[in-house]
């Protein structure tokens, strides 16, 4: 059986290769990154959800192509811990009062959003922490009859990844943003949202470009 699904998934990947051609080095006004951050009422994506999601899809170069942001009312929010809630500010109450919507709708709002601003580009899933928002993104579009698979590549960008490799030895956002000048992101939250993360996900691209931390064909 273990055999049957390795020769699956790598027929899936070469196939997957040959149709992602033309690569970003090679044609990278036909390629986008999504870049994605979200809030939620734990670290267990199979037992905590999402209470906000933000996404601004740019073109490699950092050009914005569009915006989104939508909270959601989780199924079970008595399961929001503590640290959860004093990083987003969630609250059944405060989400009512902020016209949070259920968790079917705002998967309809996204993916209306990613089908108007994807068009034919190839998207790159890109976060500050691309493990963890990817595992939450997939596991809300599951439940509710889609998944990230239909949406992006296998490929992700982590963005303390990137600055790791440029040489800023660093993994919180506070030291990663002063070393390439970026202002920390707010940690205030009633101001911290999905849509504020992945505003500053997007300063932090834009800076390492600008410091000249990419590829020379994508660079100012």
């Amino acid at each position: 059986m273990r055999t049957v699904f390795f020769l699956a998934s790598l027929v899936w990947t070469v196939q997957g290769a040959w149709a992602l051609e033309p690569w970003p080095h090679e044609a990278p006004e036909q390629w986008g990154l999504a870049i994605v951050d979200v809030e939620t009422t734990g670290l267990n994506p199979g037992h905590h959800e999402m209470v906000d999601l933000g996404a601004i899809y740019v073109t490699l170069t950092g050009e914005e192509l569009g915006r989104f942001f939508v909270r959601i009312m989780p199924e079970h929010p008595q399961r929001a811990g503590e640290i959860a809630r004093s990083i987003n500010g969630f609250s059944v109450a405060r989400w009512q009062d902020l016209e949070a919507v259920a968790p079917a709708e705002a998967v309809r709002r996204f993916l209306e959003f990613h089908a108007r601003f994807a068009g034919d580009r190839r998207f790159v899933f890109t976060a500050y922490n691309a493990p963890f928002d990817r595992s939450f993104l997939d596991a809300l579009l599951r439940r509710h009859g889609s998944a990230y698979d239909r949406l992006y590549l296998y490929f992700a960008l982590d963005l303390p990844s990137m600055a790791f490799g440029a040489g800023t030895i660093a993994l919180r956002n506070a030291e990663v943003a002063a070393a390439f000048g970026v202002a920390p992101e707010t940690d205030d939250p009633l101001e911290h949202t999905g849509l504020s993360g992945a505003d500053w996900n997007l300063a932090l691209y834009r800076a390492m470009l600008q410091a000249g931390h990419g590829p020379a064909f994508l660079r100012p």
